[in-house]
């Protein structure tokens, strides 16, 4: 059963979420989307739980010869994270992709000051951080995010999808503290196959949905 868009799966990963908070699990929240797919889903979820919403961004890093084939990723200020099968598959080297990930560390450091717009980046210690995307594929972009989090020191560090490979979800519970799915596909080939609609967003989008949220 597919999501009619990203705000339908936004709703109910909401109310989801919702009985957590009601249960005692998500104390003091701050909403972290990973742009740009993730923001409208987590704008729905910071509704319901009445907490701020703030964007981190995310760069996938990939093969210098298939740009599309994603090697790493890497988040804020972190280090970045590479599938160390793919690069022994491909023969590459962390150094092979230093030119790679000085682009996208240049093009991560746009985003967030489009998006942040001179605001400061949110206190997180000792708060529940809840990162959410419209979904989880492989997970090495939600790795990323999560683990330039975890040394800014949240209290609790929970990932939140509306779907997920059941490989990936399995992953991610040994880097989250809580790892929150709707919906874990066996046949799971894409993240848009799960979506009736999943067009692409823009900068705009992503800005649109911050201000709502902070008017």
């Amino acid at each position: 059963m597919r999501f009619r868009d990203r705000r339908e799966a936004g709703r109910a990963l909401a109310a989801r979420l919702r009985q957590r908070q009601d249960e005692g699990a998500l104390p003091d929240p701050v909403v972290l989307a990973l742009p740009r797919g993730g923001v409208t889903v987590a704008a729905e979820v910071a509704r319901a739980l009445d907490a701020p919403l703030d964007v981190l961004v995310v760069r996938k890093v990939g093969a210098p010869f298939h740009e599309e084939f994603g090697v790493g990723a890497m988040a804020g200020d972190g280090v970045p994270v590479f599938d160390e099968h793919s690069l022994r598959r491909l023969g590459l080297s962390e150094s092979d992709l230093a030119p790679v990930v000085e682009r996208e560390r240049t093009e991560l450091r746009r985003r967030e000051q489009l998006y942040r717009q001179g605001r400061p980046a949110p206190e997180l210690r000792g708060r529940t951080v809840i990162v959410v995307d419209d979904g989880l594929a492989t997970g090495s972009t939600a790795r990323a995010a999560l683990r330039a989090l975890r040394p800014r020191g949240p209290g609790r560090l929970v990932l939140a999808v509306p779907v997920g490979s059941p490989e990936a979800v399995a992953l991610m519970r040994a880097e989250a503290d809580e790892v929150v799915c709707l919906r874990e596909p066996a046949a799971f080939m894409a993240v848009g196959q799960w979506y009736e609609e999943f067009d692409q967003l823009t900068d705009e989008d992503v800005l649109g949905a911050l201000h709502q949220r902070q008017a």
